[in-house]
């Protein structure tokens, strides 16, 4: 039977547990149900964010550094955007990570570095509880906005991705050459971004494309490597999505990523047409 006494109380404030260490979960669960908290976890960003979309939690206490695909920062995007009235609190095994405070306060309410003492993290929980989370001004923007300032960045991210294939490197190209075709592509996709096309309707024709698919095949490429390389492209591009989301505005986000993957496949289509064509010149008789 419970204690009459608990029946005033408020609810207990609910807390969601982000970490994919099982013994740090278990333990952080029981400090803070000792401590009369309603507590939910993950193991996973995935996890995270399905339990986001379907509960409503008070805090949430999240790993910076999460296996996988997305991060802390994935989860406490997520969060502010389904409940903007949680607290979210940042944790990592990371004594550096505090340099890096400001940046992540961006985003978080706080940040703790583990291992932390039982008793602090009860105390930061309580206080922050007491003050709200941090009111934050509107920052949503559009995708090709995000995209169109993120451009070298998600190149870069591309190069790295192609260099740790090793099949892609029998066509030895600098690092200018290899990404070549790249500036325009995103001008291309921010500007098709901001001039959506009606479902159905082919994608604008681009005279970058097939000049890249006659330099691809002049640099000896094969197919395969070219549909590798825009398949990569794709990733660090929705890669730069997700490390923005506390930016987007989630109203527009299915429609751009839409649009992104056809316009990124259109341009793949067009580049592949060019190469075969180029392919059958190279077989006529001289």
């Amino acid at each position: 039977m419970r204690d009459a006494k608990k029946d005033d109380l408020p609810l207990k404030a609910k807390v969601l547990i982000v970490d994919d260490d099982q013994t740090i979960r278990a333990s952080l669960r029981l400090i803070l149900e000792h401590s009369d908290f309603e507590v939910g976890s993950a193991a996973s960003v995935n996890e995270a964010l399905k339990l986001i979309g379907s509960q409503t939690f008070d805090v949430l206490l999240s790993d910076l550094h999460m296996p996988g695909a997305g991060d802390g920062l994935t989860v406490v995007s997520a969060m502010r955007h389904s409940n903007p009235a949680a607290v979210t609190i940042i944790f990592s095994g990371f004594p550096e990570m505090k340099e890096a405070a400001a940046a992540i306060l961006l985003q978080a309410d706080e940040i703790l570095v583990k291992p932390m003492a039982p008793d602090v993290l009860i105390q930061t929980i309580r206080e922050r509880l007491k003050r709200g989370a941090a009111s934050r001004p509107g920052r949503a923007e559009n995708v090709a906005t995000i995209l169109e300032q993120g451009t070298q960045s998600t190149i870069d991210d591309w190069l790295i991705r192609v260099e740790l294939e090793s099949h892609l490197f029998a066509a030895p190209l600098g690092a200018e050459e290899r990404c070549s075709h790249l500036p325009q592509l995103f001008r291309d996709l921010v500007f098709r971004l901001r001039n959506p096309l009606p479902l159905g309707t082919h994608a604008f024709v681009s005279s970058s494309a097939v000049s890249h698919g006659h330099l691809r095949r002049k640099q000896g490429y094969s197919a395969a490597m070219i549909v590798e390389e825009s398949r990569m492209l794709q990733v660090s591009i929705f890669q730069t999505l997700q490390n923005n989301l506390f930016r987007v505005d989630f109203s527009l986000l299915l429609v751009g990523v839409m649009a992104i993957a056809d316009e990124v496949d259109s341009q793949l289509a067009q580049t592949m047409a060019s190469y075969i064509s180029e392919s059958k010149v190279d077989l006529l008789p001289a």
